[in-house]
């Protein structure tokens, strides 16, 4: 037992002084046996509940079907060939799925390649039920397959994933359709040439659709800035069910952004009867964030407190739906602490005016769509510059250097060699600087530098294959005029297998900077 139940156990012995040994030996073993069934309670019960829904899942392989399993993708329509994507031009839509139903989507799938860094947020998905004019579902692509900001992270959770360095993604939500489908992708990026598309939409076509099937949404709203008043996610007439959120927020200032309540008005109530306790709780963490990958609920990206920090959270509500009858507004808070340059906090709790996007995820009769348009690509990413790393002016301490336009790849042979880029800046300010880099097998360390100053830790640039990876080197007060970027070599990675050749290789891509003054002008 534990100290706090012998306590309440000696307690009884002298509660109990006209009783027997062998009564008081009940008591004990009567206790003992309440403190067994509260741990089967805690530990065992959530372990059977989760392979009883599996087992569930399992079983539905057995039960024979009537439909006909089919795919749309980008495969090479010439068998023997391996041109597998779909090239979208600047401006462009193509349709990578065009279903007649009845039938139900099972598994979306997709990858890209772009010179932009955050051509995520700028690709948009919209998918469009039984031959409507107007979509269903209209979403950056990134933030419908659960991390926004165009961000390149990693995570698995249980209807959607993101993997290979956040370059795949994966949905398996379930989309019924009674008479047609159909699936677009939208390239609104500009000045970083086309985007290569790769993708699955695998389906089952059936017989009959149920006459009360509810359909798929999503919809995505931003505030960039946000207003004084709650962040609206959701606001929707129908009969349906809530089935997942995702938040994302990029920080204006320094400080905590999280003490917002999440709300849910049921079927036009005044006062929400579902109201929670913060931002983070809602999300399954608690006394802030970090970054953590589970099935229902998780935090995709996060990367600090600080002026220009970003976030994403993930919340799917699979096993506890919010059922609706006739109508659903939900919201969050955007409450939180502010803190000045000195590190002084000024506020505890009060509005802040971060960038906030949002994707709310739901079934629902009848089909619904978007009351107002997709905000537009260069209003959705924050004022980034973006600098193309070839298109700068460089030095370097060995001749080791080839320059294409995705990279400039580096290659010396000696472990203190360096590379310097120049980059200009038109106005003062607080800069938050990052880059996309490439590592790989014949990588070596380095040192990254912003006008000769240590930019963050020694990065070390080996890995079993060779990926482009953004890099963010922390923020810096810049004036007008020409700055330096430079990798400064500190010799070989305890990765590095030995038997390879001495190279001390990186690529760079693309230099980002960012200042945080805009975010507040955008």
């Amino acid at each position: 037992m534990t100290k706090k139940n012998e306590f309440i156990f000696k307690i009884l012995i002298k509660q109990l002084t006209k009783t027997n040994m062998m009564q008081l030996v009940i008591i004990k073993k009567t206790w003992q046996k309440v403190i067994l069934g509260i741990l089967f309670l805690i530990l065992i019960v959530p372990h059977l509940n989760a392979q009883t829904e599996n087992s569930s899942l399992l079983d539905n392989l057995t039960k024979a079907s009537n439909g006909r399993s089919m795919r749309s993708s980008s495969t090479d329509s010439n068998f023997d060939e391996n041109g597998d994507s779909k090239e979208i031009a600047a401006g462009e839509t193509i349709v990578i799925a065009d279903l007649d139903g009845p039938g139900v989507i099972t598994h979306i799938w997709n990858t890209s390649a772009s010179l932009n860094p955050f051509s995520a947020k700028a690709l948009v998905v919209r998918i469009y039920w039984d031959n409507a004019d107007k979509p269903s579902v209209e979403v950056p692509l990134g933030d419908f397959f659960g991390l926004g900001h165009g961000a390149t992270k990693d995570f698995q959770s249980f209807p959607v994933s993101i993997s290979s360095h956040g370059r795949s993604r994966t949905s398996f939500w379930r989309m019924p359709f009674k008479k047609h489908a159909k699936i677009t992708i939208t390239n609104e990026s500009e000045g970083f040439g086309p985007v290569y598309f790769y993708y699955y939409v695998d389906w089952e076509k059936v017989d009959k659709i149920e006459e009360d099937v509810l359909y798929f949404h999503a919809r995505y709203n931003q505030q960039t800035p946000a207003k004084p008043g709650d962040h609206v996610l959701l606001d929707t007439k129908g009969k349906g069910n809530y089935i997942g959120t995702v938040y994302s927020v990029q920080q204006v200032q320094t400080g905590w952004f999280g003490e917002g309540d999440d709300r849910f008005y049921i079927d036009g109530e005044k006062h929400p009867s579902i109201q929670g306790t913060g931002t983070e709780d809602y999300f399954g963490d608690a006394w802030g964030f970090r970054e953590f990958s589970g099935q229902f609920q998780g935090v995709s990206l996060y990367e600090g407190v600080l002026a220009g920090d970003r976030l994403t959270a993930y919340r799917w509500h699979i096993l506890d739906p919010i059922r609706f009858q006739k109508s659903l507004k939900f919201t969050i808070e955007h409450r939180g602490s502010k803190i000045n340059e000195n590190g002084d906090q000024t506020s505890s709790s009060s509005e802040r005016a971060d960038w906030i996007s949002s994707v709310a995820f739901w079934y629902q009769t009848p089909i619904a769509y978007s009351k107002s348009d997709l905000p537009e690509a260069n209003k959705r990413i924050a004022p980034y510059k973006i600098f193309i790393a070839s298109s700068l002016e460089m030095k370097a301490s060995s001749n080791k250097l080839k320059k294409e336009v995705v990279a400039v790849h580096f290659a010396p042979e000696t472990p203190d060699a360096q590379i310097e880029f120049k980059f200009d800046v038109k106005e003062a300010g607080n800069y938050k600087i990052s880059a996309v880099l490439a590592n790989g097998p014949f990588g070596g360390l380095y040192q990254p530098l912003i006008n000769n100053q240590l930019a963050g830790p020694i990065l070390d640039m080996v890995s079993v294959s060779g990926n482009f990876l953004e890099y963010n080197f922390g923020n810096f007060k810049l004036e007008p005029g020409q700055h330096t970027f430079k990798l400064k070599g500190k010799g070989d990675s305890s990765k590095k297998r030995p038997s390879l050749k001495d190279k001390y290789q990186v690529s760079i891509s693309t230099l980002i900077l960012l200042r945080i003054e805009d975010l507040l002008t955008n």
